[in-house]
């Protein structure tokens, strides 16, 4: 039997299945069985004869943050590339015009942001359809999502193209759980959770490890999950990505249902044709890639302002900076004088543990 038809099996099966503290157990096992299957599906076993890995498009990670572009074919994920950053990808009205990966570039705030405009995804494409598999891995390796939709063609899309993103790994706007899980040679399962009643019970987790072959770990919760947090916690190749929702075409409605689809979390309506609302798209893209600008200050001149060293947020020590400009300067570290928010006295001595915030002026000073 065919990997696809076993998981198609499997997924049958899971729709036949009723949901209750009973079942647990069982859907726990066929979610592990479905992970396995996948992971099996996408990354083929390079004796197999084909080519290792799903490799994505080969394109090069150039500026800051990298951010792709997925939707169905025809939703105009080209014109809104042309549009954003100048780079001409073929448009046209029939489907399927982009069939590689096109990138451009955006220039936001002094930052570099690369843009991918990515061919179009079909149903299946989490099964290797089309060109599905590449579409996905190259989106794996983005800092950013944006789905593009046709505001005409129902919401459904969305859907559709979340269970494919989803079945490649992607998690779209969640964080990771916070699920501790550690094997150990003897001992069985323990369960503990810091909540009294949790979704996952020992039953079921008991029955996803007994899927991996594994009979001794600790598991801990620090929250309530269910049975797929904690198979993406044992896989552990699941990317948490930000992801905007680009409702594009919106000439095409009326301005009660703009109105609704405005008030929707992640949403972002544009018409990349008539370039409405590109401004309010990009200052998103800003906020969700949740970026910094901190600016440098060579010794007795003034800042850089023209410049700034871009640094995510979750990685925004004064190391971090010193590594972004040259790994070499670290080694020579003495400290550093910050001007900024993120100091109390202006200019303010710090060590390279310090954690700098937006528009930061930084003076490195080295050992002699």
């Amino acid at each position: 039997m065919s990997v696809l038809q076993k998981i198609k099996d499997i997924e049958d099966e899971m729709a036949k299945t009723q949901k209750n503290k009973a079942t647990a157990g069982h859907l726990g096992m066929l979610k592990a069985k479905l992970a396995k299957l996948r992971r099996e599906l996408l990354e083929p076993s390079s004796g197999a004869g084909g080519g290792g890995k799903g490799d994505g498009f080969d394109v090069n990670k150039v500026g800051d943050a990298r951010v792709g572009l997925v939707g169905f074919p025809s939703v105009g994920k080209s014109t809104l590339l042309n549009k954003l950053t100048g780079t001409f990808s073929e448009v046209a009205s029939y489907e399927f015009t982009t069939l590689t990966c096109v990138p451009g570039v955006i220039r936001y705030r002094g930052a570099k942001i690369q843009l991918l405009d990515l061919p179009g995804i079909i149903e299946g494409a989490k099964d290797g359809k089309g060109r599905g598999r590449q579409v996905i891995a190259t989106a794996r390796t983005c800092n950013l999502i944006l789905i593009v939709l046709d505001c005409l063609k129902p919401i459904t899309h969305k859907k559709l193209i979340e269970h494919e993103l989803e079945g490649f790994g992607l998690r779209l706007n969640k964080k990771p759980p916070e699920i501790t899980f550690k094997k150990k040679d003897k001992g069985g399962i323990a369960f503990t959770s810091t909540l009294a009643n949790p979704t996952l019970d020992l039953d079921a987790v008991k029955a996803v490890l007994a899927e991996y072959r594994i009979h001794n770990a600790d598991v801990h919760l620090k929250g309530d999950y269910d049975v797929d947090d904690l198979v993406d916690v044992i896989e552990g190749n699941r990317i948490y990505v930000p992801c905007i929702y680009v409702i594009n075409k919106i000439d095409q409605i009326t301005l009660e249902e703009l109105n609704v689809l405005d008030r929707l979390p992640h949403y972002c309506p544009v018409c990349a044709y008539h370039e409405w609302n590109l401004d309010g798209l990009v200052e998103m893209i800003w906020e969700y890639l949740d970026l910094l600008r901190i600016y440098t200050k060579p010794k007795g001149k003034l800042p850089d302002y023209n410049d700034p060293v871009i640094l995510p947020a979750a990685h925004s020590s004064v190391e971090h900076f010193c590594n972004r400009l040259h790994k070499a300067i670290i080694k020579q570290f003495k400290y550093s004088l910050v001007w900024g928010s993120s100091v109390k006295h202006r200019p303010q001595k710090v060590g390279k543990e310090h954690i700098l915030q937006d528009e930061d002026i930084v003076q490195i000073v080295k050992r002699v």
